[in-house]
C-alpha cells in the first residue's frame, strides 16, 4: 500500500437543502510521483462533489481534498445515517486502490401537502370528494382525518380515518359528505367545508372545499304549485260566495197560474197513450246504424292523431349517416356531462364534453363503422373498474359509465378495434390534455387520468 487517508471529521452532520464539507487527507508513502482519482460511491453520491477530483503527490507529500454534500429537501435524503465511501485510484498503480468510508447523518423534515379532488363537488342526498394526501418529506407520517362546517350543517364518513404514508408517497382518502337538511323546493344551496389532517406535535392542516346541495324539485315547480293552490282556493270560495240560489216560490207560482188559467179534467177523458217499452227508439227518431253505435256514436267521436317523438341521434345514428356519404373507417362518438346530459355526436378526432367548466364525464356513446366493432371499458373516479367490458359491432351503439347520482364521473376508459388502430387525446381536470396515444392492431389501451390519481374526464377527441 502506497497511499494513507484520513477523514476529518469521520462523521458528519446536514439537513437537507443545506451542505456540510468533510476533509479528506492523502499521504504518498509510495517511491514515485504518483497521481490520484477520486471518485464518490454509494447511495449518496448523486449530490456529492469532490474538490479537486485529481491529486498529484510526490513521495512523502500530503493532499487535501473536499467532499461537499449538498442533499436536496425531497424524500430521496434519507433521514438518519447514510454511509459513503470515496473511490481512489493511483494512476501508477491502478490495482491498488483505496476506498475510505465515512458516514453522514441526514436530519428528519416533514413536509405535508393534501387537496380535494375535486374542490366541489354536487348533490341532492351526498357529496363523495377524495383527499389526496402527500408526504413530501424524508420521515414517515401518521395522521388522522376529520371533517368540520360552520353550522354543523353536514355530516362526514371519512374511510380510513387514519393513515401512514412514506416518504415520498401519498394516500387517497373516501370522504362522503350528507346534508342533514335535506332541501325540497327551491335551488341549489352552497355549504364550505374542511377536512383536517391532524398530526402529533404539529398544528392541523385545513383542505376546503364546497358541497353544493341541490333541491328535489325546482323553484318553479313549487311557484306553480303555489299558484294552482291558490287559484283552486279562490275558485271554491267565489263558487260558495256567489252560487245560484234556488227556491221553490218559482215552482208554487207555475201551479196557480195553471189552477186559474186550465179547465179542470173530464172524468172520462184519460190520457191512452202507452208509455213507451225501455230500450226502444222513441217514436219517429231515425234509425242509428250499427257502424255508428260501435264508433261510439257519430259527429267526431275519434281523438286526434297521436304525435311520435324523433328519435334520439346516437353515435350509431351519426356514423352510419357518414359511412353513407364517405365509404371507409369512421368513429362518432358522445358524451354525458354531468347537469347537461348527453351533447350531439360528432365524429373522427372533434371534441367531445367541456374544457375548463369543471363539468366531469358521467358516460360514453360510441359507435364505429369500417373496422369490424369496438370494445371498450370505463374506469370511475371512484371506485375504478366497476363494469365488465362493453363491445358493440360496425354502426351499433356501445356505452361506457353510468348515468345513475350514485356512480361517480368517469376517469378514463379502455377502447379498442378490430380491424386497424385507434388515437385518442383526453382532458382530465387539474392536468388537461394528456396527449395523443394510439393502440397497436387489435391491442387495447386505456385513455384518461392516471388511475392512482383519479383526476376526472371532461373531453376527449377519437379517431379511427
Amino acid at each position: 500500500m502506497s497511499l494513507w487517508t484520513s477523514l476529518e471529521p469521520a462523521s458528519a452532520t446536514v439537513d437537507p437543502g443545506a451542505s456540510t464539507r468533510v476533509r479528506l487527507r492523502v499521504r504518498n508513502t509510495g517511491d514515485v510521483v504518483d497521481e490520484y482519482r477520486f471518485e464518490p460511491v454509494g447511495a449518496i453520491a448523486p449530490w456529492t462533489r469532490v474538490e479537486p477530483q485529481t491529486l498529484r503527490l510526490y513521495p512523502g507529500t500530503t493532499g487535501t481534498v473536499e467532499l461537499t454534500f449538498a442533499p436536496p429537501r425531497t424524500p430521496d435524503a434519507t433521514a438518519g445515517p447514510n454511509p459513503y465511501a470515496v473511490r481512489i485510484t493511483p494512476t501508477e498503480h491502478p490495482e491498488a486502490v483505496t476506498v475510505p468510508e465515512g458516514n453522514l447523518t441526514v436530519t428528519p423534515f416533514t413536509e405535508v401537502r393534501a387537496e380535494l379532488v375535486p374542490p366541489t363537488v354536487k348533490g341532492r342526498l351526498r357529496g363523495r370528494p377524495r383527499l389526496a394526501v402527500d408526504n413530501l418529506g424524508n420521515t414517515k407520517v401518521t395522521a388522522s382525518l376529520s371533517g368540520s362546517d360552520t353550522g354543523d350543517r353536514l355530516s362526514y364518513e371519512i374511510q380510513p380515518g387514519s393513515v401512514q404514508i412514506e416518504p415520498g408517497r401519498a394516500a387517497f382518502v373516501n370522504t362522503t359528505l350528507r346534508p342533514r337538511r335535506i332541501i325540497w323546493f327551491g335551488s341549489k344551496e352552497e355549504q364550505p367545508y374542511t377536512v383536517a389532517v391532524r398530526r402529533s406535535g404539529a398544528h392541523p392542516m385545513e383542505v376546503e372545499g364546497t358541497f353544493v346541495q341541490r333541491g328535489f324539485l325546482p323553484r318553479w315547480l313549487a311557484t306553480a304549485l303555489g299558484m294552482t293552490l291558490a287559484l283552486a282556493i279562490a275558485f271554491v270560495m267565489i263558487w260558495l260566495a256567489y252560487k245560484p240560489q234556488v227556491r221553490t216560490a218559482a215552482t208554487e207560482k207555475l201551479q196557480e197560474a195553471a189552477v186559474s188559467t186550465l179547465p179542470p179534467p173530464s172524468p172520462t177523458a184519460v190520457a191512452t197513450t202507452p208509455p213507451a217499452t225501455l230500450g226502444q227508439e222513441p217514436t219517429g227518431a231515425p234509425p242509428v246504424p250499427a257502424e255508428t253505435k260501435a264508433a261510439g256514436g257519430g259527429g267526431g267521436g275519434g281523438g286526434a292523431p297521436a304525435t311520435t317523438e324523433p328519435p334520439e341521434v346516437t353515435a350509431a345514428t351519426a356514423v352510419q349517416k357518414l359511412a353513407a356519404r364517405s365509404a371507409g373507417r369512421h368513429i362518432c362518438y358522445r358524451a354525458y356531462v354531468a347537469d347537461h346530459g348527453w351533447q350531439d355526436p360528432v365524429c373522427d378526432g372533434a371534441e367531445a364534453g367541456t374544457v375548463g367548466k369543471s363539468l366531469p364525464i358521467k358516460a360514453l356513446n360510441i359507435a364505429v363503422a369500417g373496422t369490424r366493432g369496438t370494445t371498450g371499458n370505463g374506469a370511475y373516479a371512484v371506485g375504478g373498474w366497476k363494469t365488465k367490458w362493453s363491445s358493440a359491432a360496425d354502426g351499433i351503439d356501445m356505452y361506457l359509465g353510468s348515468l345513475k347520482e350514485a356512480d361517480s364521473p368517469l376517469q378514463g376508459f379502455t377502447i379498442s378495434v378490430v380491424d386497424g388502430s385507434v388515437c385518442q387525446n383526453t382532458h382530465v381536470a387539474d392536468r388537461g390534455w394528456m396527449g395523443l396515444g394510439c393502440t397497436q392492431p387489435g391491442k387495447w389501451m386505456y385513455a384518461g387520468s392516471p388511475m392512482e390519481q383519479g383526476h376526472q374526464l371532461e373531453a376527449f377527441r377519437l379517431t379511427v
